[in-house]
Formats: structure tokens, sequence, C-alpha cells
């Protein structure tokens, strides 16, 4: 049984503008290590806006992210990967022309030492090395069950296949915290309860510490520990599924009734 621990991520004073328009407004948030924390909002509230932030893809004009106690002004992807945090988005980026297992195997990418040289001629340490990593892409596609399609092109696979390669490629990276966005978008009811499984197994086996961003409020609630609500980049509710739920302005927000 996983315990929730202490805070690992710290969101403080974060606002962010392109241009004139502003995305995000002094934004505070922590995430706890082991739970799930749902980031929920209408379209446009700045959910993914802040998923860039934490991993360093926006550099916010104000606030800082806390990583672990060291305090980052201005946080950058490959920092944000090195330091254990992993991203899947919205819009699909696979290499559609790859197979599933080499899809996954970009994701050990940082894991590996050997250079460039070493890697082209496939001699000494980057041989024992790219065997290793292949050991853990196989027992990652043995979690997410797609063994049957390891050496299939990943664009000949439905969508909902292609987002379990996608997490599978964020798995590879063994990350500390790992954020979703919409991980379920497009997908059917059997396909969402699939996701829905694998998520709070990568959780609750791994460990994981996992920000999710999802529309589907059954899933949410469902899934979550902790969820902050954003309308129009402002933070409006903040708190467990149920404190949630019942918050005033977080039901205006949803109901449209609040501009």
């Amino acid at each position: 049984m996983r315990e929730i621990g202490d805070v690992i991520l710290d969101l403080r004073g974060i606002s962010l503008s392109f241009g004139g328009v502003k995305a995000l407004t002094d934004i505070s948030f922590d995430v706890r290590e082991h739970e799930v924390r749902a980031i929920i909002g209408p379209n446009g509230a700045g959910k993914s806006s802040m998923l860039n932030v934490i991993n360093g893809v926006y550099r916010p004009q104000q606030g800082e992210v806390i990583l672990r106690g060291d305090h980052f002004k201005r946080m950058d992807p490959y920092r944000a990967a090195k330091a254990g945090i992993a991203r899947t988005f919205q819009s699909l980026a696979l290499f559609k022309g790859m197979s599933v297992i080499d899809n996954i195997m970009t994701g050990r990418n940082l894991k590996m030492k050997a250079n460039l040289f070493q890697q082209a001629v496939w001699w000494g340490m980057a041989a024992r090395e790219e065997l290793a990593h292949r050991a853990k892409v196989e027992e990652i596609i043995d979690f997410l069950e797609i063994q049957h399609i390891r050496k299939t092109p990943v664009g000949r696979l439905p969508y909902g296949l292609q987002k379990r390669v996608d997490l599978g490629r964020a798995l590879a990276m063994e990350p500390q915290i790992l954020l979703l966005d919409e991980p379920m978008a497009g997908m059917n009811v059997e396909e969402k309860q699939d996701m829905s499984r694998f998520i709070l197994d990568v959780n609750d086996q791994f460990g994981t510490t996992i920000v999710l961003i999802e529309h589907d409020m059954g899933v949410v609630m469902d899934l979550s520990d902790r969820v902050v609500v954003l309308d129009y980049g402002r933070k409006i509710g903040d708190g467990s599924p149920d404190e949630v739920r019942t918050n005033p302005e977080v039901i205006k927000a949803y109901l449209g009734a609040s501009h």
C-alpha cells in the first residue's frame, strides 16, 4: 500500500504571459510524493501551460519551481528530465514509422552512457548497455500488455494503443514525477478504463508521483488524491475530490456562470 509523502514539487506565485495575454496569474500549489495530483478546469484555463512551466518548456515571468528543496526561477526541459520529470502531451509526438519497442527505447536516451561512435559500431560497453536498456523496455511492454504489437510500426496502431505507447516511452525514463496531459483524450470507455488502471498501477507499483490533466470528471474523481482547479489562468479551488466537487466557484466555472 503506497503512502503519500512530503512535498516533492512546489509551485509558488507562477505568472505567465504571452504578449498581453495572461495564461497564468499568481498560481501556487504543491505536489506530494507518491500522490496523484489532478489539474482541472474549462478549456483555456491554463492547465497545459502549467505543465509546460513544470518541465521547463515555458519560463514564467514571475514565481519559482521548487523541486525537492531546490529553487528554480527558470527550469529547462533537459534539467527537468535529468531531475526525473517525464511528460506526455495532448498531441502524440511518436515516431510513426518506428516500431513500438524502438519508440519506447527513445525514452532511455538520457540513461545511455556510451558515446555516438560506440553506439554506431555497437561494440563493448555500447552493446552491453543497449541490451540492458532493451530488457528494461521489454519490462515496460509487459507491464502495459502490448507484447503483441511490440514490433508493429506505431503509425499502424489505433489511437488508444498509440496513447499507451506514449505512456511507455515516458515510463522508460523511470521518472519520479510523471506529467500526463489528457492521457485519455479521444478514447472510448473501455480504453479509458484500461488507461486508468495503468495509471493507478504506475502510481502504486512504481511509487511514481503523477500530475494529471483530464477533462473526464469521473476519471479525475476516481484517480486523484487532490485536485487543483484553474479558470482563466487563476486558481479557484484546491483540495480533495469531494471538497472540489462541492466548491461553489468550481461549480460556477463549469456551468459557465462565473464570467
